[in-house]
């Protein structure tokens, strides 16, 4: 038997109607791409940062050329 805790309370998975086996899939589903976006979203703010220095320290030195 496999349960599932859903707000405070458990559900034998097999006793589920396929309704909510869908919604739970669902719901299943759009975790996984929630938590999938985030991770992708840190990845992209560091790299950000770091176009960011580089663009900071290129300029840095195009001042010091151009003085």
């Amino acid at each position: 038997m496999t349960t599932i805790k859903i707000d405070e309370k458990e559900y034998d998975l097999d006793q589920l109607s396929e309704e909510a086996k869908a919604q739970l899939a669902s719901l299943q589903f759009v975790d996984a791409e929630l938590q999938r976006l985030n991770a992708q979203s840190a990845v992209l703010q560091t790299a950000r940062m770091a176009y960011s220095k580089a663009l900071t320290n290129a300029l840095g030195s195009d001042l010091v050329f151009n003085s």
